[in-house]
């Protein structure tokens, strides 16, 4: 077997690893389903993990061939697949707190970015190259965008009537859903078609990674990316149980659920923007970090919407109290970070701050 993927890797232009890690995943969920050991768990998350980032990577490398706006759709639809194939595998646990846990994995993403990996990148960049610049006309147009849809799902369903409680009723929640796709939508038009170069900076070369992938490597990458969505949606469902049960047993709060699925999720992402602004790319860690919350928030909502319409779960959207002060504040502290089109270490370090203040209030409300 070692043999025929390495023969395959060197006939395609495919790494041998990248041919042999799904077969191992698969493997290792096998396994889980005939092994009820504790200690196995932790191989199958760690599986979990690995399987996300490698279908996250030949979601990239089918984006790069096929070139935008398709591109971007795909890699966004397919981080979307992930996200909720977790969440709604969660769900299905049918726990009493099941409901908000959508809302928690979409809060939880959108703060990592805005404020952890948003404020990460932009400390980097500052300590190693002082200053950093970037297209000020595209980060306005990606926060625009993300104030309106955050502001639409996150806080609006707290002072509606219709439903008592944070709740749309199921019109309100019908029309949020497609009011989302569309402002998403708008967005990636904008981004890809009619306004390419207000996502781009002068002094920052964006394409610099080599040549474009050949045909049949993108067509490997695509069948390879099916295969671990296949194989990450099962073990997402195989782990659902085991992680509920680890946070009620060491008295974690159920907020925690939404941080590491979000963490997951958003793992490739953030190593990449990370490596972006250490080669002083930050426009690529913006358009990496700004891009992934919105598809988060802008595809996520809808698709749960549209599953818990056909299996009648509730979605409860809207956010406490403290956290909807925390995410406002959020909301305004990165909006005034990137109005001027430069950075300092400044503004990571206030961006940090407020991330470190977002998990102090999870684990102590």
């Amino acid at each position: 077997m070692k043999n025929i993927f390495k023969n395959l890797s060197e006939k395609h232009d495919v790494s041998f690893w990248s041919l042999l890690i799904p077969v191992l995943i698969w493997i290792v969920f096998g396994m889980g389903e005939a092994i009820h050991w504790t200690p196995f768990y932790i191989l199958a998350f760690v599986a979990l993990i690995i399987g996300v980032i490698k279908a996250v990577h030949h979601a990239e490398v089918v984006a790069e061939k096929i070139g935008e706006p398709y591109g971007a759709i795909v890699l966004a639809i397919a981080v979307t697949m992930i996200e909720v194939s977790i969440i709604v595998s969660l769900m299905l646990e049918e726990t009493a707190d099941s409901s908000s846990l959508a809302r928690d994995t979409v809060f939880a993403a959108v703060m990592i970015i805005l404020t952890g990996m948003v404020g990460l990148v932009i400390l980097i960049g500052g300590l190693k190259y002082k200053n950093q610049v970037f297209s000020l006309q595209g980060a306005k147009s990606a926060l625009t965008v993300l104030v309106a849809i955050s502001v639409l799902t996150l806080i609006l369903p707290n002072f509606t009537l219709a439903v008592p409680g944070p709740f749309y009723s199921t019109g309100q929640l019908a029309f949020v859903a497609v009011v989302t796709l569309i402002l998403y939508a708008s967005f990636l038009y904008t981004q890809t078609i009619s306004h390419k170069s207000d996502f781009t900076s002068g002094e920052i070369n964006q394409h610099s990674h080599g040549d474009a992938p050949t045909k049949t490597k993108a067509i490997i990458s695509a069948i390879l990316l099916f295969v671990l969505l296949v194989v990450v949606v099962m073990l997402a469902e195989s782990m659902a149980h085991p992680l509920e049960s680890f946070i009620y047993d060491i008295g974690a709060p159920k907020e925690i659920s939404g941080i590491i699925i979000a963490s997951i999720i958003l793992l490739p992402e953030g190593i990449s923007a990370v490596k972006a602004a250490n080669k002083n790319q930050l426009q690529n860690s913006l358009n990496l970090s700004l891009g992934s919350s919105l598809a988060t928030i802008g595809l996520t909502i809808p698709t749960v919407s549209v599953i818990s319409f056909a299996m009648g779960f509730p979605i409860s959207l809207g956010l406490n109290p403290e956290m909807m002060v925390l995410f406002l504040l959020s909301l305004f502290i990165i909006v005034l970070s990137l109005s001027t089109g430069r950075t300092t270490i400044l503004q990571g370090i206030i961006l940090l701050v407020v991330f470190s203040v977002y998990l102090l209030t999870v684990l102590i409300p």
